[in-house]
This record gives structure tokens, C-alpha cells and sequence, in this order.
């Protein structure tokens, strides 16, 4: 009876000490999420703060609600438009290649009785170690591809990731059990069809994760548009970005060098740069959502490179 007792008090003062951890556990994780939405809370009361009252510090609720930073960033008017448009396309048939290429290079990666192995995995690691450089690349962009002022110019230099063949790689070899593919070719299934029914379907965290990064990747660029694109109807939205963030500062700069200009140009710098960074932030985080359920899985599972 005596030991029951002791055992009754025991578990009564362990679930007591779980519940507290809990709580603690709690209270941290929501301190934690609230540091790392800070920073974007803050960015967003930037931009719907007046210019000339960020000269007092910047603050997360706006001293003076000002619109002017958006007036400002959207009287590209249908360029802005457009550069959504490009960006957007951009970003989907990149991404989709850019993951389709990877996974057919890794899948006969993966395979232990794939004899050529040795050789593409040369292939791989030589241009992974060893970078061409900025002019051979520029070369073959504009001379061999003739991507200049083309819409492909912003999708093919990236459709290739050495790194995302490689964790592919892993990934299939270590979810994808040969046994599985050997039942599957017992059954008459051919490679083609056992790629496309088994491995893509139980391989869909490490192409997700893929996926996301690749995406987040596309969307970001704008060194492809300043290298490749010189017609404002193909400009990315980030370059488009780029281009009105540059023209505010020039314009500040000449204001404040010459006498004549300095009341006549008012350009809202720092509201402007704060809703840009919105704009251009905002398809991506509500993409993210969806991927983040794979993500988590996909770099866990890949993260071991053999």
C-alpha cells in the first residue's frame, strides 16, 4: 500500500513538472516567433511611415501614417505590373525545370548498379570545385544560347544545381529501398514508369524542399536582368526594384549637391525602400505555407551527403 502511495505522489509531482516545462516551452517558442516576426513588423510600419519623421528613429507603429512610400513605388504604373508578370512566370517555369532536371540527373545517380556513375559524378564535382568565371559564362549566355533580351534569359543560367543533385541524390538512395524498384521491375514496370509512380510520389519532401529554395531563388534574382536584359518589358520585379531604388538615390544625391533642387525634389528614400521590400517579399511568404510541412523533412533527410 505504502509503495502505491509513493508511486501515486511520484507521477502526481512528474506530471506536475511536465506541465511546467510546457509552459516554459511555450512561453519561449512564442517570444522566439515574436523576435523573428520583429523584424518584418517593423519593416511594415516603416513603409506606412512619413519620410521626414523616420529622421527621428524608426518605430514599429508609425508616428505620421503616410501612403507616400507605396504612391511612390507603384507610379511605375504598368511596369510594375508587368514585372510581376515576368516574375511570376519566372519563378514557376524555372522552378518546375530547375526540379525536373535535378531529379532525372540524381535518380540514376542514386542507383548502385548504374554503371556510368563514376564518370557523371566527375561531370558533377569538377564544375562544382572548379568556376569558369564571369566572362566564358557571359559568353555562352549571349554568343551560344543567344539569351540576351530573352525571356529564358532569367530561367536557363539556373535551371542547373549541382547542390540540389546532390542532396536529391541522397535522398533517393536513402528513402527509395532497391527492393521496391527491383518488385517493381518483377512486375513488368520500366524505369521511365518507375520514376514517374514510385520514386516521385515518395520522394515528394525532398522535391518540395528543393522546390521552395529553387523558388525563393528565382524570385530574388536580379543579377540575371542586369547582366542579360536591356528591354524594360522583360525587367524582373526585383530588378525593377533595383532600377527605382537607384533613381531615388540619384535624385537625392543631385538634390543635395545642388542649391536649385533642393526644395523642388522631395523623394520619400527610406518609406520607399521599406514598401519595395514588402512588395517584393509578400507572393513569397504566402508560398511558404504550403512548402513548409516538406521542408523540415526534406533537409533532415538530405542533409547527409555520401
Amino acid at each position: 500500500m505504502a509503495s502505491m502511495v509513493l508511486k501515486r505522489l511520484g507521477s502526481g509531482r512528474e506530471n506536475r513538472i511536465a506541465g511546467w516545462a510546457d509552459i516554459l516551452l511555450n512561453v519561449f517558442f512564442i517570444f522566439y516567433a515574436f523576435l523573428c516576426l520583429y523584424p518584418m513588423l517593423l519593416v511594415l510600419g516603416i513603409s506606412f511611415t512619413d519620410n521626414d519623421t523616420l529622421r527621428e528613429g524608426y518605430r514599429m507603429i508609425p508616428r505620421e501614417f503616410s501612403l507616400e512610400g507605396y504612391i511612390y513605388a507603384f507610379s511605375a504604373g504598368a511596369s510594375i505590373v508587368r514585372a510581376y508578370g515576368v516574375s511570376i512566370f519566372v519563378t514557376i517555369v524555372g522552378t518546375v525545370g530547375h526540379v525536373a532536371v535535378c531529379a532525372m540527373f540524381a535518380y540514376p545517380m542514386s542507383r548502385t548498379e548504374f554503371r556510368c556513375k563514376k564518370f557523371f559524378m566527375g561531370f558533377l564535382l569538377i564544375p562544382f570545385l572548379f568556376g569558369g568565371g564571369l566572362v566564358p559564362w557571359y559568353v555562352i549566355c549571349v554568343q551560344v544560347l543567344n539569351l540576351r533580351n530573352s525571356i529564358w534569359a532569367l530561367i536557363l543560367p539556373s535551371m542547373v544545381s549541382i547542390w540540389n543533385i546532390l542532396v536529391l541524390r541522397t535522398f533517393f538512395k536513402v528513402n527509395i529501398h532497391p527492393a521496391l524498384l527491383e518488385s517493381a521491375r518483377i512486375d513488368g514496370c520500366g524505369e521511365i514508369n518507375a520514376f514517374l509512380k514510385i520514386v516521385i510520389p515518395l520522394s515528394k519532401a525532398g522535391l518540395a524542399t528543393v522546390a521552395f529554395f529553387t523558388a525563393l531563388g528565382y524570385w530574388n534574382d536580379y543579377w540575371l536582368s542586369l547582366m542579360l536584359i536591356t528591354e524594360e518589358s522583360l525587367y524582373s520585379l526585383q530588378y525593377l526594384l533595383y532600377n527605382i531604388m537607384a533613381r531615388i538615390t540619384f535624385l537625392n544625391s543631385l538634390a543635395a549637391r545642388t542649391m536649385d533642387l533642393r526644395g523642388s525634389v522631395s523623394v520619400p528614400q527610406e518609406s520607399v525602400r521599406m514598401a519595395m521590400c514588402i512588395l517584393s517579399v509578400g507572393p513569397i511568404v504566402l508560398a511558404y505555407p504550403y512548402f513548409q510541412r516538406f521542408i523540415v523533412k526534406g533537409i533532415t533527410l538530405g542533409s547527409i551527403k555520401g
